[in-house]
């Protein structure tokens, strides 16, 4: 059985579009797959430490000539990793701030994007260095949007630092995979509004029901 981790990066509970999606996928996922394991991380609305001075020092030592004070520091990071390693499946939900992503994703990410042990550098491939450690996974954006048009060869594509920033950071440890759906416009009229959400759900539901290719 798949495993999957569910993470919801919005600020907003009840008015978010992104979680919206991730609870589709979910009452999908359940509908499909009986006794399902899914597990959920919440960063939106929860304590995400930002990478520190000590942190840094501290992954640069081996794991052997880490102190007491050092795998402290560490251990919120080593929970986030080990919740992707152990993941078959990994579901974001996250808005897009001002063009890009919440705080709390972009400290998350700091905590996980760790050398030697979410992805590593060959030096004697300089124009490909970065060699990704998490492996056999797939991973679905679901992302929400106050505006539209920000795909490629869209009129606002140079603006998103959001789709193309997390498929970069997932892609260099190591996970390919990626399928993405997204509901735009939610700062405009309610009825476009409505009908993005009402095209986006569907895409999840049919996404997950076509039987779509799970590394």
């Amino acid at each position: 059985m798949k495993k999957v981790l569910i993470i919801n990066a919005s600020a907003r509970t009840l008015e978010s579009k992104s979680r919206e999606l991730t609870k589709v996928f979910v009452n999908q996922w359940n509908t499909i797959y009986e006794k399902p394991e899914i597990k959920y991380r919440e960063l939106g609305n929860a304590p995400i430490a930002h990478i520190s001075e000590a942190w840094i020092a501290a992954t640069l030592k081996p794991v052997s000539d880490r102190s007491e004070s050092e795998n402290k520091v560490l251990a919120e990071s080593n929970t986030y990793i080990a919740e992707l390693k152990e993941a078959n499946v990994i579901v974001l939900g996250s808005p897009m701030y001002n063009w890009s992503i919440p705080s709390a994703l972009k400290a998350y990410i700091d905590q996980v994007f760790r050398v030697n042990e979410t992805f590593r550098v060959n030096l004697s491939n300089p124009e490909n260095p970065y060699v990704g450690l998490l492996e056999n996974k797939t991973l679905f954006l679901l992302l929400s949007r106050g505006g539209q048009h920000y795909e490629k060869g869209e009129a606002n594509a140079h603006l998103n630092f959001q789709s193309t920033y997390l498929k970069t950071v997932f892609d260099i440890m190591g996970i390919r995979n990626i399928y993405m759906i997204a509901i735009d416009g939610a700062s405009l009229d309610k009825e476009k509004l409505k009908y993005s959400i009402e095209i986006a759900h569907q895409k999840v539901r049919n996404l997950i029901g076509a039987g779509i290719e799970l590394i």
